[in-house]
């Protein structure tokens, strides 16, 4: 399996503004320098290894959207704005390889329906096209109700009966395994205002956790927290850290969040062998999430600097194998 990030901020996206992309320039000018960049070859060395993240790259700013690939149909868990690049994705690709007149079938794993996990579905393309089959799956009974609303009038102009793909709702029970589009999928209830739901996804012995928008509160540290169990020996953990350690327990408690100090804990109780920090602060720009996950990864080093947790910041085009 490979797993594709999309959409990787929290709450509402974040565009970057021509201030930010000046500042970028003028740093990456001032790095250069000292070097003799000639040829495109030695720009592009330059670029990629003397360019910090931050500066060569952006974390993005479209809501949640991440997308396992290797499996026989499309999975995605959430449907925040990512899903519009996603969708685009797929019909350049499918033009590309000659395969437009070839039906899709699209698994869409909802964690809740607050605006920023859905607000991405009414730019879906894929779910115009008839002959396409998108099926929706989530714990909440409003799960069609929420989808169906935010295209309704006077929010939106294009109903989601006007979609000509043939889409379908499936609401879940937490707890129960399923087995769909070749992968065996469970969730579990979190901590968020109106609830939302981690998924757990296993295939050929690999083990994926989507858990975001989920704040641990005190009974985190005790042996007994059904997350340990949750989390327990997975490949990779996508991890709600939106906020600090000091937000997560003062100013912001209770929003329905966690830290990346939380992340690293529940990971290393846990045996998880990557974590990746995900729902991005949207009033962080590119150089404190750059700082943010090398806070992240001292933090880890700090408390067990022999572990071999390997520590991801999301962001849109991320790719992870598994």
């Amino acid at each position: 399996m490979k797993v594709y990030f999309w959409g990787s901020r929290g709450s509402l996206p974040a565009s970057i503004t021509s201030a930010m992309i000046e500042a970028k320039i003028f740093k990456a000018l001032q790095a250069a320098q000292s070097f003799c960049l000639s040829t495109d070859d030695a720009i592009k060395t330059f670029i990629h290894n003397e360019l910090p993240f931050a500066v060569r790259g952006s974390y993005g700013g479209n809501t949640s959207c991440v997308e396992i690939r290797g499996l026989s149909e499309h999975v995605l868990c959430d449907a925040g704005t990512g899903l519009r690049d996603f969708g685009n994705h797929v019909l350049k690709t499918k033009k590309l390889t000659g395969q437009n007149d070839v039906p899709d079938v699209f698994h869409i794993f909802v964690s809740h329906v607050h605006w920023d996990h859905i607000q991405g579905f009414p730019f879906f393309t894929p779910a115009f096209i008839p002959g396409n089959r998108v099926h929706i799956y989530g714990f909440q009974a409003e799960l069609e109700e929420a989808f169906v609303n935010q295209q309704n009038t006077p929010c939106f102009p294009v109903p989601l009966q006007a979609m000509r793909a043939d889409i379908s709702f499936h609401v879940l029970e937490p707890g129960r395994p399923y087995d769909i589009a070749g992968i065996s999928v469970t969730g579990i209830k979190q901590n968020h205002p109106g609830d939302s739901y981690g998924y757990c996804f296993r295939q050929d012995g690999k083990k994926v956790v989507y858990s975001t928008d989920s704040e641990h509160k005190e009974n985190s540290t005790e042996d007994s927290y059904e997350f340990i169990e949750f989390f327990q020996d997975a490949d990779l953990l996508i991890f709600d850290a939106q906020y600090s350690f000091l937000d997560a327990v003062a100013t912001k408690e209770n929003w329905g969040h966690s830290s990346n100090i939380i992340g690293v804990e529940l990971a290393l109780r846990s045996g998880v062998r990557r974590l990746c920090l995900f729902h991005n602060e949207h009033t962080y720009d590119d150089e404190a999430l750059d700082q943010f996950l090398s806070d992240t990864c001292k933090y880890l080093q700090l408390i067990d600097n022999s572990s071999p947790l390997k520590i991801y910041l999301a962001y849109d085009g991320l790719e992870i194998e598994i």
